[in-house]
């Protein structure tokens, strides 16, 4: 085994997760997240190298995950933004979709443009889907960089009517405006080579959007870690992959859901064997945070994508891990509502001032502070290694809550805070289950994130799912995801036409131009393995399915896969012809999953309390999970306290060790 030491870093929004691999061997580190994230990042770095007893200067390889893009999205504080689109199509932006956010609300609105009308700028030009009609004029470009450049904007997108099939008007006026401003500039084409004007344009606007915040952080956060001797960071991507700075620096919006991807891609490489050992239909990844929850299936050791990603109500549709995200974490805080019922989130504590147990100065009683008073987390517990719990503050907040709400106790407040949380969190598991036609009962739930493993069970049994994993390092899986995540790179183009008319040469022909470009931004170009894809759907259908593509394309394979496809997702099949609308190609490098060795010394017992479940209040053997030895099975109720997480076993289940740490959670052999 060699002494390789790689890092993962994810930035959450309440905590920075660590995870340190050096050979074999496992170290993990949790710190809170900071405004200035690259600060969080090299201080985490250099608690988990102080815990492996190395410098930061031995580090070989480091891969790291953040919020900054999402996070600019979310709060709305990204660039001052410019576009430039065709003459007469000003509005799209604004116009987007017909369909409402909630289709009875007629007050619902939809979220604003992130370019203001005063931004959005017009160039004279046309292009069909046959080609350019009417060149672009390189003087009124001029002119409309000056515009731009007076407007205060700091970046601008470019986005030009069926630029996605012929970009030569859309190249002019970005190379001009390259030449003219001293901003970055967002090219459609570049971003999003795909047909649909409103979602190809709120794309190309969300990078340009997000991309002076990733250019400035990720440049900062690799002068920051040439100083510690540690090499510039590999980023993840949304699809599931890893690239390097320059690339993500480029395409800024590819970074969007950086974590919760992580996260997946750690759930699949830990408990990757564990569905065809357990005859399971899949895995249904449940990452239960500071802020939010988010989850995600696997289903024949693949992940679920999407390009169909919304993000703060606004169209992404670059390739993403297909994740459903709630606003429940355990920082969430409880409130009463003008109808004095009970809430959760979406508002959470953050790391700072945090959840009122952490004794940082915060009053409003959390998710955390609720299984502080359901005795999941005991005053002897130090999360992270290092915070201790104040169970007097947590007690005293969730007692000003069951005033306001008009129950008797502290402990009320906390049983109804435990159980609308999980309420919100079941719905999200349902969403990608059952509303997709899957039923959550053949599925195994991978719990993790730091509070994920305190909730699991309680959620399987909702759901009558018998099966819960947690792996070992679940409260930092996000950051032992990156150690697993091969490098990946993705590109569409549009090729519209029934497959029964199909030159299959042009389609040839555009494959193999799309597959020259994943390769360039490959490290290893010849390491790279490449898949081919196609959007396929049938004559009339205004959406398409993803189905792999045979090289050569085959059209009548082609089809048969569609009608297989489509008779999975929607239950049936249709006698229409099929028609070829997109063609995917990702190219990527495979990466061995991370192995670790693991070898508890026994004598696990640390501590007895009592604990609350939803039948009463048990006293509770509390266990040190690092000292549980493999094969070992601990019967319910019992707690399972580790630094980055706590495990909640209720009565009538039992959890069994795996040889590599982690935990089989199943319901008690009567």
């Amino acid at each position: 085994m060699t002494d390789k030491t790689t890092v993962g870093v994810d930035v959450g929004g309440t905590f920075t997760d660590i995870v340190l691999l050096r050979g074999d061997r496992l170290v993990t580190a949790k710190v809170p997240s900071t405004a200035d994230q690259s600060v969080g990042v090299m201080e985490g770095i250099e608690k988990a190298c102080e815990r492996a007893d190395i410098t930061p200067s031995t580090i070989d390889d480091f891969a790291h995950a953040m919020t900054v893009s999402v996070n600019a999205l979310l709060e709305e504080d990204g660039a001052e933004t410019a576009l430039v689109t065709t003459e007469g199509f000003r509005d799209v932006l604004e116009i987007g979709r017909q369909n409402r956010p909630s289709l009875y609300d007629f007050g619902a609105d939809k979220p604003a443009p992130l370019v203001p009308r005063r931004r959005r700028f017009t160039v004279s030009e046309r292009a069909t889907p046959d080609g350019v009609v009417q060149p672009v004029d390189a003087d009124a470009v001029r002119d409309v960089a000056t515009s731009i450049r007076d407007s205060g904007a700091t970046a601008v997108a470019v986005c030009l009517l069926h630029a996605y099939a012929h970009p030569e008007n859309e190249t002019t006026v970005a190379d001009i405006l390259d030449t003219e401003l001293d901003i970055p500039v967002s090219v459609s084409h570049e971003v999003l080579a795909e047909f649909r004007e409103y979602e190809r344009l709120s794309t190309t606007v969300a990078d340009a959007y997000v991309t002076p915040a990733i250019d400035a952080y990720i440049g900062q956060l690799a002068d920051r870690a040439a100083e510690a001797g540690i090499p510039e960071p590999h980023v993840m991507q949304a699809n599931g992959g890893i690239s390097d700075a320059a690339t993500v620096r480029k395409h800024a919006v590819r970074t969007c859901m950086s974590g919760p991807a992580a996260g997946v891609v750690g759930a699949r490489a830990s408990v990757s064997d564990l569905a065809a050992d357990r005859d399971l239909t899949g895995l249904v990844t449940f990452d239960m945070g500071g802020t939010s929850s988010d989850v995600s299936l696997v289903r024949d050791g693949s992940i679920e994508k999407t390009t169909n990603a919304e993000i703060n109500g606004r169209p992404i549709k670059t390739p993403m891990v297909d994740v459903t995200t709630v606003g429940a974490g355990g920082g969430s805080k409880g409130w009463i509502d003008a109808g004095g019922a009970l809430r959760i989130g979406p508002e959470s504590a953050g790391a700072d001032p945090g959840p009122v147990c952490y004794g940082r100065g915060g009053t409003e009683p959390t998710v955390t502070d609720a299984n502080v008073v359901l005795g999941y987390i005991g005053s002897s517990t130090s999360l992270g290694g290092e915070l201790s719990i104040d169970v007097g503050a947590a007690r005293d907040a969730l007692d000003a809550l069951a005033d306001e709400a008009g129950l008797d106790s502290p402990l009320s407040a906390a049983r109804g805070m435990y159980r609308v949380a999980n309420a919100t969190m079941t719905r999200a598991i349902r969403a990608v289950t059952l509303e997709r036609g899957f039923d959550p009962r053949g599925f195994g739930l991978v719990a993790f994130g730091g509070a994920g493993p305190m909730h699991a069970v309680a959620l399987a049994d909702r759901l009558d799912i018998g099966t819960v994993v947690v792996p070992r390092a679940c409260g930092v899986l996000s950051a032992f995801g990156l150690l697993a995540a091969d490098e990946k790179h993705d590109a569409v183009r549009t090729h519209r036409q029934s497959l029964s008319e199909l030159d299959v040469a042009n389609v040839e022909s555009a494959y193999a131009e799309l597959e020259a470009s994943v390769r360039e931004e490959c490290s290893d170009p010849d390491a790279a393995v490449l898949t081919r894809r196609a959007d396929l759907r049938y004559a009339g259908q205004s959406f398409e399915l993803t189905v792999p593509a045979a090289q050569p394309f085959d059209p009548e394979a082609a089809a048969h896969q569609f009608h297989a496809a489509h008779e999975t997702t929607y239950g049936y099949q249709m006698d229409e012809a099929v028609a070829l609308v997109n063609l995917r190609v990702e190219a990527a490098i495979e990466r061995v999953d991370p192995r670790v060795t693991y070898d508890a010394p026994g004598d696990a017992v640390i501590d007895q309390r009592e604990i609350h479940f939803s039948d009463g209040a048990y006293p509770t053997a509390v266990y040190d999970r690092e000292r549980l030895p493999p094969r070992e099975t601990v019967s319910g109720p019992a707690v399972l306290e580790q630094d980055e997480s706590t495990v909640v076993v209720p009565p009538a289940w039992e959890a069994t060790v795996r040889p590599d740490g982690s935990l089989v959670i199943t319901e008690a052999t009567p």
